[in-house]
């Protein structure tokens, strides 16, 4: 039998695709430009930009495990919609925001929202994915993400130059677009083998995580901790340096060097195993978080979101779909963990990397963040001489 001939592009996966694109693209818009609604319009600290982004995350990482848990017992397409409803609830509120306590309430309410919505459309695409096309699948899924990074910054941080309120209507918009997207997909059942059912049904800390997902979940959460100071403080921090108008096109570039390796990274990954990608991802990532640290024109700006991009989008996919295939018969709450832990790190580094930068510049906070990345080079290399990734081996497509 010729696997490679499984059909990828089904009509649901290309629906759960695109909401989830329209999904990250609210996101993406409101990470970006919201730091600078509430320095420019609430009047709020440095502290407080990243507690918004934090409580955001708080109440993220809270449903994701929830939204595992409910996936096997009432199935995944309630979660999506309650979530995807919730998301472009919440999106339309911000019109009524007056001061920073009520927008803390709303981000905590948005990220209920999204969290569902995150896990549920991230635990359909693996379920829609052909096991012989697992990376390939997995990879094209977050390249629908990346997409949302392109565009996401860009539009948001154009749209906020106008007025905050285009910039929240087209937040409003996208959220609407990614529900309609849902409720078109035809979702699998999830996954409810013996073991599944178990991990739902046993004590509470086992019903959130997925073990065997746990050490390559460590290794994202270090990632995402230096990760979020790029989303979080960019703008502020191009605003610092005079480059304002280059924090836009920094994400563009950040984006596009995800977006365009994408294709090939996936089957990379399916002939070759992961270490093939990650260390040099690694490596460019450190590189990137460096440069950045240094920039002080448009031209290293650029560059430095070109190798950030670049590291992280082989980082991210790679990562998530060694932590569906450490827990083939828990995709669900292998899922969940995978997020938790890497929400965790995006969470705190939102606080703590704010918290740090009022004590250092930014450019410092940046070069601090390039050492965190060493920490996840070390968990990566021990995950992968545990059993729980040794027993991973590359996927040997079939010749056609």
């Amino acid at each position: 039998m010729n696997h490679t001939a499984a059909k990828l592009w089904t009509r649901s996966f290309t629906l759960i695709c695109w909401s989830s694109f329209f999904l990250f693209m609210t996101f993406y818009m409101l990470a970006t430009a919201l730091p600078l609604f509430v320095e420019n319009s609430l009047n709020g600290s440095r502290q407080e930009i990243g507690l918004a982004m934090t409580v955001f995350v708080a109440a993220t990482v809270i449903c994701r495990p929830i939204a595992g848990r409910l996936a096997v017992r009432i199935g995944n397409r309630p979660i999506l919609l309650t979530g995807l409803s919730l998301f472009m609830a919440a999106s339309l509120l911000y019109y009524a925001i007056p001061s920073l306590p009520m927008l803390l309430v709303l981000r905590f309410v948005h990220g209920i929202g999204f969290g569902l919505a995150a896990t549920a459309s991230s635990t359909a695409a693996a379920l829609l994915v052909p096991n012989s096309r697992k990376g390939e699948g997995i990879g094209y899924f977050s390249l629908f993400m990346s997409l949302a990074m392109v565009i996401g910054p860009f539009a948001g941080l154009t749209a906020s130059e106008h007025s905050f309120t285009l910039f929240f209507s087209l937040c409003g918009l996208f959220a609407l677009l990614s529900l309609a997207s849902g409720i078109l997909a035809k979702l699998p059942a999830v996954n409810t083998t013996r073991g599944n059912l178990a991990a739902a049904d046993t004590r509470w800390i086992r019903s959130i995580f997925e073990p065997k997902a746990v050490p390559i979940a460590l290794t994202a959460l270090v990632l995402a901790f230096a990760y979020s100071g790029i989303t979080t403080f960019l703008s502020v921090y191009a605003d610092e340096l005079g480059l304002h108008k280059t924090a836009s096109w920094f994400f563009v570039c950040f984006a596009l060097m995800i977006v365009i390796p994408r294709p090939f990274t996936g089957r990379l990954f399916d002939r070759y195993g992961a270490s093939v990608l990650i260390y040099p991802g690694l490596v460019s990532f450190t590189a990137g978080m460096v440069l950045l640290s240094q920039a002080h024109s448009p031209f290293t700006l650029l560059l430095s979101g070109g190798i950030l991009g670049l590291g992280y989008g082989v980082l991210f996919p790679s990562y998530q779909t060694l932590a569906i295939q450490a827990a083939p018969a828990s995709t669900g709450i292998a899922i969940s963990t995978f997020f938790v832990l890497f929400d965790s790190g995006y969470g705190a580094g939102s606080y703590f990397l704010g918290l740090l930068a009022s004590y250092v510049h930014y450019s410092n906070m940046y070069l601090y963040s390039a050492f965190l990345v060493g920490i996840s080079a070390l968990l990566y290399y021990r995950a992968s001489k545990t059993a729980l990734l040794k027993g991973q081996q590359p996927v040997q497509p079939a010749e056609a």
